[in-house]
């Protein structure tokens, strides 16, 4: 383990310890072993990172769109080729297998790309006048300085779009990256300052996040925050900015909902969401968890489905043909052993998993859960982990109003034959992103974001810069 990094602060050009020195250990899930440190940030380091933000944008706004995409896409090019590096560190710090680690850092450069071309098309408008003297501009000008804020479930997916969005449009961010999982976006924005992003445009820090959140939101320097998280922390981030009229972008929990008529190719349809519900241990926001299936398909459903399960491999993510790493910290264990005790009392059937493995590093077993009830605590809280929910329904709108019962409204599943189905669910189902019949989202193209309880705004797409853009009038009338 000697290769992980002792992570340090990146503040002004430089990556430096905490002011006042404190560290923060960091595990390895899979064995519970301290891999490294992370410099844990004080006031001081913030009040510099402010500072530095304030600067970074005067300079950074002012660089040419066409000048700011060609630095981001050499940012691209250095993270594809430190791939491998970043990719053994995540899986050190996060525990997700190698080969989804790399594939989380290629799909980091995309968005990167994307992104850089995004900074040449924020488009204003001339508007036609009433007078015949008079022009009316729309100009579009960045935000200011951003405060971003990010999980540890994907270290590099979670930043990148934010400070991806924000370099795109002209702003400087301060990134709070998670401190279980530091050196991965680290390392990722390294990459930008290597480009020659300039050292002010960037900060990076690390602590206790309430108090960091605290501090950087009210803080008149900040213009723009954009967090991803639980629902719960998003909704006092969210009334915090508020308080301070700070414009806001919420990614937070989702309990998708997956619809399978009878219609459908079950087999692939079983097939496909098993792979995509064990992935990174099922610790996603846009996680496949109620499999809400109909009756006379559901037996058929659940029996492939279980069978896929089976096929997992769990283990240290380091280790050749492992499927499925450990649960990323130790508060995700008990969380996932009181929602199956809860289902079993509550008559669900454990049909495959349910339990901790071993008593070294933090692994679950991929569980499925038949005869799932909406009393039962994991159809209503977001598991977050390798649970997956089964339960039959009869006709179309009983898989709606179960499908809109949560306040949740991130990312929802559809297998069916039929068309007229599908776009039937597409104009009924309230959710920000639905994919049919395949897995279709998360692309950096495509929109990527929830309504109700699991936030507002989008992190993907074209309308992604437009939360870090205002809208200036000017108008002028001839002399």
């Amino acid at each position: 383990m000697a290769d992980y990094p002792n992570v340090l602060l990146h503040i002004a050009g430089e990556w430096r310890g905490a002011a006042d020195g404190r560290t923060i250990d960091v595990l390895n899930p899979a064995n519970e072993e301290v891999v490294g440190t992370v410099a844990h940030a004080s006031k001081a380091d913030l009040d510099a990172a402010l500072a530095a933000a304030e600067r970074g944008f005067a300079t950074w706004r002012k660089v040419p769109a066409f000048e700011r995409g060609k630095l981001m896409r050499k940012a691209a090019d250095l993270l594809r080729s430190r791939a491998d590096t970043i990719a053994r560190y995540m899986t050190l710090e996060q525990g997700k297998p190698l080969p989804e680690a790399k594939m989380e850092v290629l799909a980091g450069a995309d968005t990167i790309d994307w992104f850089a071309e995004e900074t040449r098309r924020a488009y204003g408008q001339i508007i036609p006048a009433r007078a015949p003297n008079v022009y009316q501009l729309a100009i579009k000008e960045p935000v200011g300085p951003v405060a971003a804020f990010t999980p540890w479930n994907f270290p590099i997916n979670q930043v990148v779009r934010k400070l991806s969005a924000a370099l795109s449009t002209g702003c400087s961010i301060i990134v709070k990256a998670p401190e279980e999982t530091p050196a991965s976006p680290a390392e990722m924005i390294r990459c930008f300052l290597d480009a020659g992003v300039p050292g002010d445009v960037i900060s990076l820090v690390y602590g206790v996040p309430s108090e960091i959140s605290g501090y950087l939101i009210p803080h008149p320097t900040i213009r723009k925050v954009t967090f991803t998280g639980s629902t719960p922390v998003g909704k006092l981030l969210a009334g915090l900015a508020g308080q301070h009229m700070k414009r806001v972008t919420m990614e937070l929990g989702g309990h998708s909902p997956v619809m399978v008529f009878d219609d459908a190719d079950v087999e692939a349809a079983a097939k496909i969401m098993a792979t995509s519900k064990f992935r990174n241990a099922g610790q996603v926001c846009v996680s496949p968890t109620r499999f809400l299936v109909q009756e006379k398909v559901y037996d058929r459903f659940v029996a492939t489905f279980v069978e896929q399960t089976k096929k997992v491999k769990v283990g240290n993510g380091l280790e050749e043909g492992v499927t499925m790493g450990p649960m990323a910290n130790d508060r995700r264990v008990p969380v996932m052993e009181t929602l199956v005790a809860d289902a079993r009392q509550k008559g669900a059937e454990i049909v495959t998993g349910g339990n901790r493995i071993g008593n070294k590093g933090y692994f679950f077993e991929p569980t499925v859960i038949a005869g799932a009830t909406t009393d039962m605590r994991a159809m209503n809280e977001e598991p977050f982990g390798p649970v997956a929910l089964m339960t039959p329904f009869k006709e179309f709108d009983d898989v709606v109003a179960e499908a809109n019962r949560l306040p949740y409204g991130l990312a929802s599943y559809a297998f069916t034959s039929s068309n007229r189905t599908a776009q039937a669910l597409a104009s009924s189902v309230e959710v920000g992103m639905m994919t049919i019949n395949h897995l279709g989202l998360a692309l950096p193209e495509v929109p990527f974001g929830g309504v109700r309880d699991s936030g507002y705004g989008t992190e993907g797409g074209s309308e992604a810069t437009e939360a870090y853009l205002i809208t200036k009038f000017v108008t002028q009338a001839g002399v």
